[in-house]
């Protein structure tokens, strides 16, 4: 898929970052050996990871929230960013203060969450009101 296919705020690079590694992350957390409960799949992680970014707006406990839902690696990232930023502030600063929320748009407003799973891949589409209102979340 190319950038250009992407919703307008997802192309810019940190957010297609986050989408990417929470795409990992899914997959991840699809390949388990037992059934998952509802509220973990695949599509419900992918409507509380937009709901979070959507509700973040300085408040660092719905960044924390975020900052839960992300993949080991893209934690280990902010961790590592927040580790330099407190070093050039001279302030501790938590690895979820760096996700930078304004950064974070939606195209259209998500209606339905819809996964496939095949093997160790997994794809939840983002759907909206009309035709033309997909994104779809790949897992690697």
């Amino acid at each position: 898929m190319s950038p250009s296919a992407l919703p307008r705020g997802i192309r810019s690079g940190p957010v297609w970052r986050w989408f990417c590694l929470l795409a990992v992350w899914l997959c991840w957390l699809c390949t388990g050996c037992s059934r998952e409960p509802e509220e973990e799949t695949p599509e419900r992680v992918v409507e509380q990871f937009i709901d979070r970014m959507e509700s973040v707006h300085g408040d660092p406990k719905m960044a924390r929230a975020a900052y839960d839902l992300m993949w080991s690696d893209a934690q280990r990232v902010l961790t590592e960013r927040a580790k330099r930023a407190s070093a050039v502030v001279g302030r501790t600063l938590g690895p979820e203060e760096m996700i930078a929320p304004s950064h974070f748009s939606l195209r259209f407003e998500p209606h339905r969450f819809k996964a496939r799973v095949e093997g160790q891949r997994a794809v939840v589409a983002v759907i909206g009101a009309s035709p033309g209102e997909r994104f779809d979340v790949h897992c690697v």
